[in-house]
Parts: structure tokens; C-alpha cells; sequence
């Protein structure tokens, strides 16, 4: 993993989220700072995906920046992001990194929060990547 870069479109709205939200603490301590960035041009035949905000954001991003990969947890970014030939990966997977890494000793406790915060996975999808990691 290397640097991280945050379109202001998914900033501003981790930043109208709830007060004690984690990642709206962490981005109000990022504002200012350069990994917070506009993000690219969305074209016309993106906008027709009609994505939310912050994903269209990323996507328009990463086409901008294909050495970079997106994370996008939207199924429709998803495929949308799998047309364009963009490399992504989702939430899941970086907490699967952590275990891998020996920064987290368990996923499931860490996947349960992420769902009771509002990240919608499918069981199977949790199921799979708690599989990859020996859980």
C-alpha cells in the first residue's frame, strides 16, 4: 500500500456523518492536508452510471490516476470501475491485510462493526475473505 488520496466529494461526506464516526474524526484531522484532493473530471458517460457523489469522485480519480487503486465498496462502482479496467479493492480486504500483517488479531469482530456502522456486505462476502484469512 502506498499513499492514500481522498476526493474532497468522499470527504465532505464522511464529514456530514455522525459526530463520533471514526473516519469523520480521522478526515477532520486530514483537512487541509494534501491527501484530501479534488477529484478528476467526471465525463459524461461516467455520470450516466449515476453513481453517488463520492464514487463517481474515485472513479473519475483513478481513470485520471491508473497507478492508484480505488477502494469502492458500492457493488454498481464496482462493476463500474471493472469496465474501465480500473485495479479496486473494498474495505474488507484492507482489514484482511491488517490480520495478514499481525495488526488485528481477529476480522469478524472488525467486519461486525463495519456492518453495525452502515457498510452493507453480503454474509457470503464476509464469509469468503474471513475463509482467506483462517477464520
Amino acid at each position: 500500500m502506498g499513499e492514500i488520496i481522498i476526493p474532497s466529494a468522499v470527504a465532505d461526506e464522511v464529514a456530514a456523518g455522525a459526530t463520533e464516526d471514526p473516519a469523520r474524526q480521522w478526515i477532520a484531522s486530514q483537512v487541509g492536508k494534501a491527501l484530501i484532493r479534488e477529484g478528476g473530471m467526471a465525463s459524461e458517460e461516467l455520470l450516466a452510471w449515476d453513481l453517488g457523489r463520492g464514487e463517481t469522485a474515485v472513479i473519475a480519480w483513478a481513470r485520471e490516476n491508473p497507478e492508484h487503486e480505488a477502494v469502492l465498496d458500492d457493488a454498481a462502482a464496482r462493476r463500474c470501475a471493472g469496465v474501465y479496467g480500473l485495479r479496486f479493492r473494498g474495505t474488507l480486504s484492507f482489514v484482511a491485510l491488517a490480520k495478514k500483517r499481525g495488526l488485528v488479531a481477529e476480522c469478524r469482530p472488525i467486519f461486525a462493526r463495519l456492518q453495525a456502522a452502515g457498510l452493507f456486505v453480503t454474509p457470503a462476502l464476509v464469509e469468503q475473505v474471513a475463509r482467506t484469512v483462517g477464520e
